[in-house]
């Protein structure tokens, strides 16, 4: 009987994360995760998770604004 053990790599990279509210898509660049190498999952530490919500609800001045095309898939 072969068995697969499944390893999962992890490593800090700066990250960039987005969510979208009331509508509108927020970005925060540079954010410390820890990165699976073989799933691309994110992992953030409870006080990074502070921080993003902090940023978020407090809708500060952003560094910089893009605008986002958006499509719509349908069939």
């Amino acid at each position: 009987m072969v068995t697969h053990e499944w390893k999962e790599t992890f490593v800090d990279q700066k990250v960039t994360y987005t969510i979208e509210l009331d509508g509108k898509f927020i970005i925060v660049e540079n954010v410390p995760a820890r990165v699976c190498v073989e799933t691309g999952e994110r992992l953030f530490a409870p006080e990074t998770v502070e921080r993003l919500q902090q940023t978020v609800w407090d809708q500060r001045k952003p560094h910089r604004v893009i605008e986002t095309p958006v499509f719509e898939f349908a069939s």
